[in-house]
């Protein structure tokens, strides 16, 4: 039975997936009122460190004040929930605690909080929906293998666009054919310098968080998506940083080809982004087959060889309460790092840092990510953009445009995202090792 039935019988039998979100940024209140327009679910508790944006998320949807319980206990938010109201609090571990919640979805977009969120929600046996890629690059191999061991799911989000990439390679993939690239398009020019005060004026015309648009324009945001799709595909970057060609949507299939064919590309199976066809993400696909070329041709896809899948839009956290459904039903991922820990985004210093100087993290004012295959940036030491922190201190110089090595930082703190790291990487050494 498709989604949209079972959620109807689900609301015509009185019930609901009921939803804890964290983060009431722009994704989520875009999710909240996503949801509040569809049957058989509904966001019942939303945490946020600002409250009032949490309960602000819930009012603009047109929901009653007085159907908004704000409280900081768990034992009021069951109550409140169990008498169909809504919940808005400052501490998410009401959100995580609540047993009134069926599945959370990570909106925070910070890779600390990320892991802290998906580890317990994991713990409650709670499903666990990531807006969240930057958590997910950095410890999500170790999340969801105990998400399995525990009988939950944990996933990526559909409505991102690594989740919209993985739609087109699943379709490519059923059907036979070869996947030369897969990639999304960029809407700003890469600028590695970017930071919040150069796109503070652009943020706030869009209500957004000056550090996301930062995040958007050096570059990192893309890099981090890339390498959630290569580790859900197995493909890597081509080059370190990836190609990042300028290209329409028609001319993409003979930008990626082989060197040796007149293209860009030193092999086959990799991710890349192209500036010029944004919003949107694409698959290069190909055919060993005579006859299947004939069909394309025929059907206006290009002359071939190659020939390019786009799709045009993603709606973010629109699409979420999709993999909601999905995950409640059918226990079904989105993307996952089913083909392991292939790439990573490295940290790269913005400026030329030196002995004592603070760190600030993604889309701040001293680092941006650059991705990698993993095996290379684990041999130099390489320092996950993911593990950067505002706590830490730099150890010793770096460069402007050097890679920070994981002996260039010390920890002031004690971060889970970093214990969780550590036993990813003693997990993955032992997957390999057998």
């Amino acid at each position: 039975m498709a989604i949209p039935f079972k959620l109807r019988e689900l609301d015509k039998a009185g019930g609901y997936i009921r939803v804890g979100l964290i983060g009431a940024g722009q994704m989520g209140r875009g999710m909240v009122a996503q949801v509040e327009s569809m049957k058989g679910m509904r966001v019942v508790a939303c945490a946020d460190i600002q409250v009032e944006n949490a309960k602000n998320a819930y009012l603009q949807t047109g929901i009653p004040e007085s159907d908004v319980v704000v409280t900081d206990k768990v034992e009021i938010a069951d109550r409140a929930v169990g008498e169909n109201k809504v919940v808005a609090t400052s501490d998410m571990d009401v959100v995580l605690n609540c047993a009134e919640v069926d599945v959370i979805v990570d909106a925070t977009g910070i890779p600390n909080v990320g892991a802290e969120i998906a580890y317990k929600a994991i713990l409650q046996q709670k499903h666990i929906v990531m807006l969240n890629v930057e958590t997910d690059v950095t410890v999500g191999q170790l999340l969801w293998r105990m998400a399995k061991s525990a009988g939950v799911v944990y996933t990526g989000s559909a409505g991102d666009e690594p989740g919209a990439l993985m739609e087109l390679v699943h379709f490519a993939e059923t059907l036979g054919f070869d996947i030369v690239v897969a990639g999304k398009g960029k809407n700003n020019p890469l600028n590695v310098e970017a930071n919040p005060d150069t796109v503070r004026e652009a943020a706030l015309s869009v209500r957004a968080n000056p550090k996301m648009i930062a995040s958007f324009q050096d570059g990192t945001k893309t890099m981090i998506e890339m390498t959630a799709v290569a580790n859900a595909t197995g493909f890597v970057p081509d080059v370190p940083g990836m190609h990042g060609p300028t290209a329409t949507v028609e001319q993409l299939p003979q930008v990626y080809r082989l060197k040796s064919e007149g293209g860009i590309l030193h092999r086959k199976g990799v991710v890349d982004y192209v500036n010029g066809v944004a919003p949107g993400v694409f698959i290069i696909v190909s055919s060993d087959q005579p006859e299947v070329h004939h069909v394309m041709k025929y059907l206006k896809m290009g002359d071939g060889p190659n020939y390019v899948l786009f799709r045009p839009y993603h709606l973010t956290s629109l699409e979420t309460p999709i993999l909601i459904a999905k995950a409640y039903f059918d226990r079904e991922e989105t993307i996952v790092g089913w083909h392991g820990h292939v790439a990573e985004t490295v940290a790269v210093a913005k400026k030329d840092l030196k002995p004592g100087d603070k760190l600030d993290g993604l889309g701040g004012y001293t680092v941006y990510g650059k991705i990698m295959v993993a095996e290379e940036a684990a041999k130099m030491g390489a320092l996950p953009i993911g593990l950067v922190h505002q706590s830490q201190v730099v150890a010793r110089e770096v460069k402007k445009g050097e890679i920070l090595t994981y002996d260039a930082v010390e920890n002031t703190q004690s971060l889970t995202i970093w214990e969780l790291r550590a036993l990813q990487s003693k997990m993955i050494g032992k997957v390999n090792s057998k």
